[in-house]
């Protein structure tokens, strides 16, 4: 099991580099915020993987809750930004 677990957390580290990547050579603004969004998900799935690993999965949830309410916090505040810019 403990395998499994490794391959997955290998393969969330691939697809976090690989939104990295949209982050990076994005074109837009708009690219880079969802390749933003795309790796705290994949942060936030880390977490709970970690979680299971160490027999601690509640105390990962609750910091991997905490993270996703940053994110969306962080995420509406880019958009309500970029929806005023526009509009000036």
């Amino acid at each position: 099991m403990q395998g499994f677990f490794v391959f997955v957390l290998i393969q969330l580290v691939v697809l976090i580099v690989v939104y990295l990547y949209r982050v990076v050579q994005g074109p837009t603004v708009f690219d880079r915020l969802l390749g933003l969004n795309g790796i705290s998900t994949k942060a936030i799935i880390l977490l709970v993987v970690i979680g299971t690993i160490y027999d601690r999965v509640d105390m990962f949830v609750d910091i991997s809750t905490g993270y996703a309410l940053l994110n969306l916090i962080g995420a509406l505040a880019v958009a309500k930004y970029l929806e005023q810019e526009g509009t000036a």
